[in-house]
Protein backbone atom coordinates (compact mmCIF):
# COMPACT_ATOMS: atom_id res chain seq x y z
CA UNK A 1 0.00 0.00 0.00
CA UNK A 2 1.57 3.48 -0.76
CA UNK A 3 2.23 6.06 1.94
CA UNK A 4 0.34 9.41 1.97
CA UNK A 5 1.77 12.02 0.11
CA UNK A 6 2.18 14.39 3.10
CA UNK A 7 4.39 11.18 5.00
CA UNK A 8 6.40 11.39 1.42
CA UNK A 9 6.49 14.87 1.75
CA UNK A 10 7.58 15.32 5.93
CA UNK A 11 10.38 12.19 5.21
CA UNK A 12 11.82 13.95 2.05
CA UNK A 13 12.30 17.21 3.88
CA UNK A 14 13.61 15.29 7.14
CA UNK A 15 16.09 13.25 4.94
CA UNK A 16 17.41 15.92 2.73
CA UNK A 17 20.35 17.50 2.90
CA UNK A 18 21.42 20.65 2.50
CA UNK A 19 23.99 23.23 2.72
CA UNK A 20 24.17 25.40 5.60
CA UNK A 21 23.79 28.80 4.72
CA UNK A 22 26.65 31.43 4.97
CA UNK A 23 25.62 34.88 5.04
CA UNK A 24 28.39 35.40 2.17
CA UNK A 25 27.24 32.92 -0.02
CA UNK A 26 25.12 34.30 -2.70
CA UNK A 27 24.13 31.32 -4.51
CA UNK A 28 23.11 29.98 -1.30
CA UNK A 29 20.63 32.52 -0.80
CA UNK A 30 19.59 32.09 -4.18
CA UNK A 31 19.01 28.34 -3.85
CA UNK A 32 16.83 28.71 -1.01
CA UNK A 33 14.61 31.82 -2.76
CA UNK A 34 14.10 29.14 -5.39
CA UNK A 35 12.92 26.67 -2.40
CA UNK A 36 10.86 28.90 -0.82
CA UNK A 37 9.16 29.84 -4.08
CA UNK A 38 8.58 26.07 -5.47
CA UNK A 39 7.22 24.71 -1.81
CA UNK A 40 4.64 28.15 -2.48
CA UNK A 41 3.65 26.82 -5.81
CA UNK A 42 3.07 23.26 -4.47
CA UNK A 43 3.28 22.30 -1.32
CA UNK A 44 3.22 19.01 -1.75
CA UNK A 45 5.66 18.85 -4.13
CA UNK A 46 8.71 16.46 -2.65
CA UNK A 47 12.61 17.30 -2.61
CA UNK A 48 15.50 14.87 -2.97
CA UNK A 49 19.10 15.30 -3.21
CA UNK A 50 20.31 13.65 -6.38
CA UNK A 51 23.85 13.32 -8.22
CA UNK A 52 25.88 13.53 -4.77
CA UNK A 53 29.71 13.22 -5.94
CA UNK A 54 32.94 14.25 -4.33
CA UNK A 55 32.95 17.67 -6.19
CA UNK A 56 29.73 18.75 -5.03
CA UNK A 57 28.87 15.98 -1.64
CA UNK A 58 25.32 18.10 -0.90
CA UNK A 59 24.39 16.54 -4.44
CA UNK A 60 21.54 18.61 -6.50
CA UNK A 61 17.93 19.75 -5.33
CA UNK A 62 15.12 18.25 -7.21
CA UNK A 63 11.20 18.66 -6.70
CA UNK A 64 9.21 16.23 -8.15
CA UNK A 65 4.98 16.10 -8.45
CA UNK A 66 4.14 12.57 -10.58
CA UNK A 67 7.82 13.17 -12.27
CA UNK A 68 10.23 15.99 -12.27
CA UNK A 69 9.14 19.16 -11.76
CA UNK A 70 12.52 21.19 -11.84
CA UNK A 71 15.82 21.44 -10.05
CA UNK A 72 18.39 23.53 -8.89
CA UNK A 73 22.08 23.70 -9.86
CA UNK A 74 24.71 26.15 -8.75
CA UNK A 75 26.97 26.70 -11.29
CA UNK A 76 30.29 28.90 -11.89
CA UNK A 77 29.11 32.19 -11.54
CA UNK A 78 25.30 31.62 -11.73
CA UNK A 79 22.44 29.78 -10.24
CA UNK A 80 20.20 27.60 -12.56
CA UNK A 81 16.37 26.08 -12.23
CA UNK A 82 15.74 23.73 -14.86
CA UNK A 83 13.04 22.38 -15.96
CA UNK A 84 13.54 19.05 -17.89
CA UNK A 85 10.17 19.70 -19.99
CA UNK A 86 10.24 23.08 -20.23
CA UNK A 87 9.93 23.23 -23.74
CA UNK A 88 6.20 21.91 -23.10
CA UNK A 89 5.32 24.83 -20.75
CA UNK A 90 4.16 28.26 -21.46
CA UNK A 91 6.77 31.30 -20.50
CA UNK A 92 4.62 33.99 -20.78
CA UNK A 93 7.14 35.89 -18.15
CA UNK A 94 9.87 35.06 -20.64
CA UNK A 95 12.22 33.88 -17.49
CA UNK A 96 13.82 30.97 -19.64
CA UNK A 97 16.98 32.33 -20.93
CA UNK A 98 19.41 29.12 -20.38
CA UNK A 99 19.34 25.54 -22.30
CA UNK A 100 16.75 27.27 -25.19
CA UNK A 101 19.11 25.24 -28.01
CA UNK A 102 17.64 21.54 -26.06
CA UNK A 103 15.62 19.63 -27.45
CA UNK A 104 12.72 19.30 -24.26
CA UNK A 105 15.29 21.06 -21.15
CA UNK A 106 14.48 24.84 -20.33
CA UNK A 107 16.68 26.60 -17.62
CA UNK A 108 16.82 30.17 -16.19
CA UNK A 109 20.34 31.50 -15.16
CA UNK A 110 20.61 33.84 -12.33
CA UNK A 111 23.37 35.99 -11.87
CA UNK A 112 25.23 37.56 -8.16
CA UNK A 113 22.97 40.74 -7.69
CA UNK A 114 20.01 39.87 -10.39
CA UNK A 115 16.81 39.23 -8.34
CA UNK A 116 14.16 36.49 -8.83
CA UNK A 117 10.56 37.02 -10.60
CA UNK A 118 9.01 35.14 -8.23
CA UNK A 119 5.39 34.85 -9.52
CA UNK A 120 7.16 33.76 -12.95
CA UNK A 121 9.08 31.04 -11.18
CA UNK A 122 5.64 29.80 -9.67
CA UNK A 123 3.08 29.74 -12.69
CA UNK A 124 6.28 27.61 -14.30
CA UNK A 125 6.52 25.06 -11.40
CA UNK A 126 2.65 25.13 -11.29
CA UNK A 127 2.63 24.49 -15.07
CA UNK A 128 5.23 21.55 -14.61
CA UNK A 129 3.51 20.30 -12.31
CA UNK A 130 -0.19 20.21 -14.31
CA UNK A 131 2.46 19.02 -17.39
CA UNK A 132 3.32 16.02 -15.06
CA UNK A 133 -0.31 15.33 -14.18
CA UNK A 134 -1.52 15.26 -17.51
CA UNK A 135 1.25 12.95 -18.45
CA UNK A 136 0.49 10.39 -15.43
CA UNK A 137 -2.61 10.27 -16.80
CA UNK A 138 -1.55 9.08 -19.85
CA UNK A 139 0.73 6.22 -18.59
CA UNK A 140 -0.95 2.66 -18.46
Amino acid sequence: MPRSRSKKVKAARESSVTKPHRSDDWQDALVSQFRRLIEEADPTAIEQQKWKKPSNPEGVPVWYHDGIICLVGQLKGRVRLTFPEGASLKDSQGLFNACLDAGHMRGIDIYEGETIDGEGVKALVRASVRLNQSAAGDRP
